[in-house]
């Protein structure tokens, strides 16, 4: 099984694609179940995967893609090693999430939904992660975090890019 360097996913393989599919393809409405599995094969979607995807479940390549498209959980880029989602919900927003999003794209030099250059991080938003009572708050690599600050965030972003960035 050969991995990408810069974000240590597997490569796009279509015989282990296909091994994957069929293993769900008997499941009733099994599109959702297989596009999760290749996600997690490969850590996002191939848009070589679509036709191979609806031509096993018999489905239209439009319809592949638009579940794809519906569900902002599904990549078709990969991600960074590490991904940080950060909450844009009403209860983050009321204690400053967007003035820590702005210092986040700012620390790491991107922007929401981007990747660093060096493949370390991905920064993506959320609405809602359920933690409200301790916002603002984020996941890191699913990993919940609360009552966030620049400092706090200045720490993780530096663990994951293995970086001081000012």
């Amino acid at each position: 099984m050969a991995t990408d360097g810069r974000t240590g996913r597997s490569v796009w393989e279509p015989a282990r694609a296909g091994k994957r599919i069929d293993e769900l393809a008997h499941l009733p409405g099994a599109l959702l179940p297989v596009l999760h599995a290749i996600q997690e094969e490969f850590g996002f979607i191939p848009q070589e995967s679509v036709a191979l995807i609806a031509e096993r479940l018999n489905l239209s390549i439009a319809e592949v893609h638009g579940v794809i498209s519906f569900y902002h959980d599904f990549r078709r880029q990969p991600a960074g090693r590490h991904v940080l989602k950060l909450c844009r919900a009403e209860a983050c927003q009321s204690v400053g999430a967007d003035q820590l999003i702005h210092h986040v794209e700012k620390q790491a030099s991107i922007k929401l939904g981007e990747t660093t250059a060096d493949g370390a991080l991905t920064v993506e938003q959320v609405f809602c992660l359920g933690n409200c009572a301790l916002s603002p708050a984020a996941l890191l690599d699913g990993k919940p975090y609360g009552r966030l600050t620049r400092e706090k965030v200045d720490v993780l972003i530096r663990a994951m890019t293995g970086a001081a960035r000012s």
